[in-house]
C-alpha cells in the first residue's frame, strides 16, 4: 500500500498528518501537486473533454436508477385519489422522465447524445413510509453507458412530483436517488448491495 502524508497538517497548530492508504490496484496518477485517481473527463492537464467513444464497440446496455419522493400522508392520498389541482400526478411525472432521459446529454456537460431504444418509468404509492418511489430502466444499444439517463429520469420525475405537490406540501423531500444496476459495455455488471 502506498501512503500518502498531508503536509499542510503537521507541525501546525497541533493537528497532527493525515495519512491516507492506497491500495496498489487503485489507478491513481500525480497530478499538479495533489493525487487524484484517473479521470477520464479530464485531460493531461486536467482541462474537461468529452470521453472519445469512436473506437468502443457496439453492445447492448442497460441501467436502472431508483429515488424516493418523502411527503405528508394526505399529499399521498390525494395523489392516490387523482385530487391534485395540477392533474394526474403520475402520468405528468413518468412523462417527464422519459423527457429527461432523452435530453440528458443537453443537461450533463460530458454526456453523450444517445439513441435510447426503451424507457421505462415506475411510480409507486408506498402509505405505510409515507413516499413515492421512483424506479427508471434505460436501455440502449450503442458505445455508451446509460446510467446518467437513468439517473436523470429518476431526479426530474421526482421534480415534477414535488412541482405538482408543492400547493398542498412544500415540506415534501427528494432522497435516495442512485444508481442500482448497470449491463454492458466494458465495466461490465454493477449491482448495488443494499
Amino acid at each position: 500500500m502506498a501512503e500518502l502524508a498531508d503536509a499542510s497538517g503537521s507541525g501546525s497548530g497541533g493537528r497532527k498528518a493525515v495519512r491516507v492508504q492506497i491500495p496498489p490496484s487503485a489507478p491513481i496518477k500525480y497530478f499538479k501537486g495533489g493525487w487524484m485517481k484517473k479521470l477520464t473527463h479530464l485531460d493531461k492537464e486536467g482541462r474537461a473533454k468529452m470521453v472519445d467513444i469512436s473506437e468502443k464497440p457496439i453492445t447492448r446496455r442497460e441501467a436502472f436508477a431508483k429515488g424516493s419522493v418523502y411527503m405528508k400522508p394526505e399529499t399521498l392520498e390525494l395523489i392516490q385519489d387523482k385530487k391534485i389541482p395540477k392533474g394526474d400526478v403520475f402520468s405528468v411525472s413518468r412523462v417527464a422522465g422519459i423527457m429527461a432521459a432523452k435530453k440528458t446529454s443537453e443537461l450533463i456537460p460530458m454526456c453523450h447524445p444517445l439513441n435510447i431504444t426503451s424507457v421505462d418509468i415506475d411510480l409507486k404509492l408506498d402509505s405505510k413510509n409515507n413516499k413515492v418511489d421512483i424506479e427508471a430502466r434505460i436501455k440502449i444499444v450503442g458505445q455508451t453507458g446509460v446510467e446518467m439517463e437513468a439517473l436523470t429520469a429518476v431526479a426530474v420525475a421526482a421534480l415534477t412530483i414535488y412541482d405538482m405537490c408543492k400547493a398542498v406540501d412544500k415540506e415534501m423531500i427528494i432522497s435516495d436517488i442512485m444508481l442500482m444496476e448497470k449491463r454492458g459495455g466494458r465495466s461490465g455488471e454493477f449491482k448495488r448491495k443494499i
